[in-house]
């Protein structure tokens, strides 16, 4: 994996348009994103740099993307700004499999531990 970066201040194409959220989609209101004006804003998400990294490179790709993401969101368990951390791969003869195993070893190393993980994939 190579560690892939993007900026900060967001165009919507990006943030939002490219990964398919339609402009009615409750994560591009205001109470929800900080808008710098109607095209960009403090990213809500690192994914861009997946969009970008898929347009500037042919597969195989392999990437973490860190990144500070900013969300209009501000309670006792929220924070404005918070960090966030994205893989992507893209290559052929690549499963669920090859996810659980990249998300093991990764929480293995974190930690520096052995840890007893449960794996539950969901959608929202």
């Amino acid at each position: 994996f190579t560690v892939a970066t993007g900026p900060e201040i967001e165009d919507d194409y990006h943030n939002f348009d490219a990964l398919n959220i339609p402009g009615h989609h409750p994560a591009r209101a205001d109470h929800d994103t900080f808008w710098f004006d109607a095209t960009h804003l403090l990213r809500t998400q690192t994914s861009g740099v997946q969009i970008r990294t898929m347009k500037a490179q042919q597969p195989p790709i392999r990437i973490i993307a860190p990144g500070r993401v900013y969300r209009n969101d501000y309670d006792q368990t929220h924070t404005p700004m918070f960090h966030q951390m994205e893989g992507l791969i893209v290559d052929k003869n690549i499963s669920f499999t090859n996810l659980k195993g990249t998300l093991h070893d990764f929480l293995n190393n974190f930690f520096e531990e052995d840890l007893q993980i449960r794996f539950r994939p969901s959608y929202f």
